[in-house]
């Protein structure tokens, strides 16, 4: 790995993240542990023998570690308490992407688990629902539920609970709403969102 060779903090850490690839194995290792074969298939276009040198790079400079995964002897690739840190620049680059994101995939590969990182990071800045609330979210494949309490957001898998709604809708709408850069009765006027269940609960989970 070349560094830039400079006394600075941001070329310091550049020097370790800033490879192509090495904070987006970050972002997936930040929705949850992985093996090696969940990081090819969520980082779509990494060359396998790439993503096994990002991972020792990472590795040795003490932001990734390897563990047995559950009983058996699978090994899973989980952040250090060190690489965990790297959640508030990374959520930062997150709210600062918005502009670029409300465009749309333009082409791009999705995975839906990538919005449990997002969605959450965009609510939180900006919305504090009075009460707890789960809605549902069909964006093509499984599908995800979005928890609201006091305390934050959470997406991940429909865990079988209940749903207060749910919202169908492409990723960009979904995001432009969580960013607060698309309003929900601009998205239903262009046929981009349905909704099933009690509307008002979305609106507030949204702050449309």
């Amino acid at each position: 790995m070349r560094g830039y060779g400079q006394y600075c903090g941001l070329a310091r850490s550049l020097d370790i993240v800033g490879d192509r690839w090495n904070l987006l194995i970050v972002r997936q290792l930040l929705i949850a542990p992985a093996r090696y074969r969940d990081l090819v298939d969520g980082l779509p276009g990494i060359a396998t023998n790439l993503l096994a040198d990002r991972l020792r790079d990472l590795e040795t400079a003490g932001v990734v570690e390897r563990r047995l995964a559950g009983k058996g002897s699978a090994v899973e690739y989980a952040l250090t308490p060190w690489g965990a840190e790297l959640r508030q620049p990374i959520e930062g680059l997150i709210r600062w992407s918005t502009p670029l994101m409300v465009r749309g995939p333009e082409g791009d590969s999705f995975r839906p688990e990538w919005l449990a990182l997002a969605v959450p990071v965009l609510l939180d800045a900006r919305v504090k629902v009075r009460r707890a609330a789960t809605v549902g979210l069909a964006i093509g494949g499984p599908l995800f539920q979005l928890h609201a309490t006091r305390s934050g957001a959470e997406v991940g898998p429909h865990d079988g609970r209940d749903l207060d709604a749910t919202v169908r809708a492409e990723p960009a709408c979904v995001l432009g709403l969580a960013a607060g850069a698309l309003a929900l009765d601009d998205a239903r006027a262009l046929g981009l969102i349905e909704i099933d269940g009690d509307e008002s609960v979305v609106r507030a989970v949204f702050a449309a």
